[in-house]
């Protein structure tokens, strides 16, 4: 067994999951009942009591595989923030003076302990919780590295930050813009979306420090003539897990390959998979050094987090978001769906019914999505709906609410999710999670990455009575009926793709009941193969985005219409789907 496999020890007891069977009431799960509408959901409530924390196991290490050496240099710690400061750190006059002008004077925990390494040369595999500071974890280092190499544009490129979203290369490169305004060295961003022939130019005439995404990176490398990078000192893959699971495995290794192999390496992930894993062993080319920020945490979430969930049946999911928004109207508010196509229809019908929301997700244009995020990061209030694109790693201020309209895929994603909220060291929000009472087996999951949760309760009375107008104007206006059967699809699709089928079994599905929730007092007609290629995509792709299927391929579809709701062949098919 590798040294990289040490990794693997610290999520050992997190897979002790309970038998599929087990009911929830047996969890011992702490519900103790709050009104998620009611007037008195101002109220703060205790955090649920944690519990004990995982230690990483040590093995013998296989031979030709670089071993992970576990960090285990004493930091003093206050939650996320450490005892020491920046000054105790060997850093240039040029970077102080930036970390000074950005307002940071104490590290954080994941910074105290990686820092002072990565000054050292050594390469670095970080696990850190979302919110801890990671970004100048690895940035100053870069910085420091070009500065004492007295790097200069005619030797090309010396550091590349990889990330997995363009909203994460955006933050993280206004992040490096501010920490080297003192120094000589030049930075540059390549992203999908942008102009590719304007970033090839800036890249030929020398960008010392890249932000990049795998993609377009690897684009450049390929076919950028002019673009120097056999000098390159340090190489960062943030988000690792989140490049991974968005579809750029093999991107990531056609780029290791092509750059040098001389280098100093940083890999960060919030969780650690197999194919994290595989990706370390690829990119570490010498021992490095293991910083297991978390190891010492109990929650796997941050400590200011109140986060519960509500049970509400299918029919009744819309009038309780509804309900929620029109409430908290002056709150700063996330709300994650499925796909692409709930997101665009929710945000439709929201905005034409007066409920002011903003939208972003993976089929919008570049430009669209940064105006966006851009807006919300600088608004006081207000609600953006979105898909798992802005789930990971994104530095947005101030949010009070995460409500989880759609359920995550498994546990992880629903940590990256509440990331959002609670960051930094006093940091407080609230998350919220809707559950269909079919779906309340999740929790056994949750229990066991370590995420409390209390159960909030909602009177049924106290909801807004709009149904009947929900499902009248998506009769009558053409534009919202189209799209409410693209999101109640794409719905389908989604559901069909979890992981978890013990938990999301399709075929416990009352679509009547779901498809209200899309104001449909009947499911629409709509063709759906929950066995094809693009099913199986839209699982591979966990960037929120609905795979586009073929409407006239009706052979291969199931047809759910007011006559025949739940596809079935006869009136003796008891079964909601029917394979052709």
């Amino acid at each position: 067994m590798d040294g990289v496999s040490k990794v693997r020890n610290l999520k050992k007891k997190q897979k002790k999951i309970q038998e599929n069977g087990a009911s929830v009431s047996d969890e011992k799960i702490d519900k103790r009942k709050r009104n998620a509408v009611s007037e008195e959901e101002e109220e703060e409530a205790p955090m649920a009591a944690p519990a004990s924390a995982d230690k990483p196991s040590t093995k013998k290490a296989k031979k030709g595989c670089p071993q992970i050496e576990l960090e285990r240099h004493a930091v003093s710690v206050s939650g996320i923030m450490s005892a020491q400061t920046f000054d105790q750190l060997e850093l240039t006059q040029q970077t102080r003076d930036a970390i000074n002008d950005m307002g940071f004077t104490q590290m954080t925990e994941v910074q105290a302990r990686t820092i002072p390494q990565l000054l050292l040369g050594r390469d670095v595999l970080g696990a850190a919780k979302t919110g801890s500071g990671k970004t100048l974890a690895f940035l100053i280092p870069c910085v420091e590295v070009l500065h004492r190499a007295k790097f200069m544009p005619r030797n090309g490129t010396g550091a590349i930050v990889i990330s997995p979203t363009r909203e994460l290369a955006l933050q993280i490169y206004n992040v490096a813009r501010d920490l080297m305004k003192h120094h000589t060295q030049t930075h540059g961003m390549v992203m999908g979306g942008a102009n590719r022939r304007t970033e090839a130019e800036r890249l030929v005439k020398g960008t010392n420090l890249l932000v990049a995404t795998p993609g377009r990176l690897l684009d450049h490398l390929q076919n950028t003539k002019g673009f120097v990078y056999r000098s390159l000192a340090c190489l960062v893959i943030d988000e690792a897990d989140r490049i991974l699971e968005i579809g750029f495995e093999e991107e990531m290794r056609q780029i290791i390959k092509i750059l040098p192999k001389d280098r100093q390496t940083m890999l960060f992930s919030a969780t650690q998979t197999t194919k994290v894993e595989d990706l370390a062993r690829l990119s570490f080319k010498r021992q490095p050094l293991y910083v297991g920020v978390d190891d010492s945490g109990a929650e796997a979430t941050r400590e200011g987090l109140e986060q519960g969930y509500c049970v509400v049946p299918a029919d009744k999911r819309f009038l309780l978001l509804f309900t929620f928004l029109r409430k908290n109207q002056g709150k700063k508010v996330m709300v994650f769906f499925s796909s692409c196509n709930s997101v665009k229809f929710h945000a439709d019908l929201l905005n034409y019914i007066d409920l002011p929301v903003n939208a972003i997700h993976g089929k919008q244009k570049q430009a669209k999505r940064t105006t966006t995020f851009f807006e919300f990061c600088q608004a006081d209030s207000g609600v953006l709906l979105c898909t798992d694109v802005a789930a990971r790693g994104l530095d947005i201020p101030a949010v009070d609410w995460i409500i989880q309209y759609d359920p995550p895929d498994d546990p992880r994603e629903y940590i990256h999710r509440v990331g959002r909220t609670a960051r930094g060291q006093e940091g407080t929000g609230r998350a919220l999670l809707m559950l269909l009472p079919e779906e309340l087996g999740f929790l056994k999951y949750l229990k066991a990455a370590k995420v409390p949760l209390n159960e909030y309760d909602f009177p049924p009375n106290k909801l807004a009575n709009v149904q009947a107008q929900l499902e009248k104007l998506v009769e009558k206006n053409y534009y919202l009926h189209q799209a409410a059967k693209e999101a109640f699809r794409s719905y389908i699709l989604a559901y069909n793709s979890h992981g978890l089928k013990d938990t999301f079994n399709i075929h416990s599905l009352d679509l009547k009941a779901v498809a209200k929730a899309f104001g449909f007092a009947m499911p629409p007609r709509v063709n759906v193969n929950i066995e094809s290629k693009a099913a199986h995509s839209r699982k591979a792709h966990k960037s929120g985005q609905a795979a586009d299927y073929s409407r006239s391929n009706k052979k291969s579809g199931h047809a759910f219409s007011a006559a025949n709701p739940y596809g079935k062949k006869d009136a003796g098919d008891t079964r909601q789907f029917v394979r052709n």
